[in-house]
């Protein structure tokens, strides 16, 4: 079963991440950014979650930025999206929590 992990290089816990699973496909969603549908199913299995409003990006951003709906804002800024989110056949789990190592088989 592949599994990819879409976060950002620069991202601590998505290095975590990538040392914990050696074999996963990892893709910089700055440099190759989320499409439309992605980010749909993203909101659609996760919410509000997915938008992390604890971010320095989130912080930048002026009330009016904040104020837009969630899809144009990860589709603009995706370096809101919480990181990492880990694809794995049909399951998504998101962030690097003791739950998604779990349901990895790594705990």
């Amino acid at each position: 079963m592949t599994t990819e992990i879409l976060g950002l290089k620069t991202c601590d816990t998505c290095r975590k991440a990538r040392k914990a699973l050696p074999d996963a496909q990892f893709r910089d969603i700055r440099d190759t950014p989320l499409s439309a549908d992605e980010i749909a199913a993203f909101l659609s299995r996760f919410g509000d979650a997915l938008v992390n409003r604890s971010s320095t990006t989130w912080r930048a951003l002026s009330e009016a930025e904040r104020a837009q709906d969630a899809a144009a804002l990860l589709a603009v800024h995706p370096a809101l999206m919480k990181r990492p989110v880990i694809r794995q056949g049909d399951s998504l789990h998101l962030g690097w929590t003791p739950k998604t190592r779990t349901a990895l088989g790594l705990e």
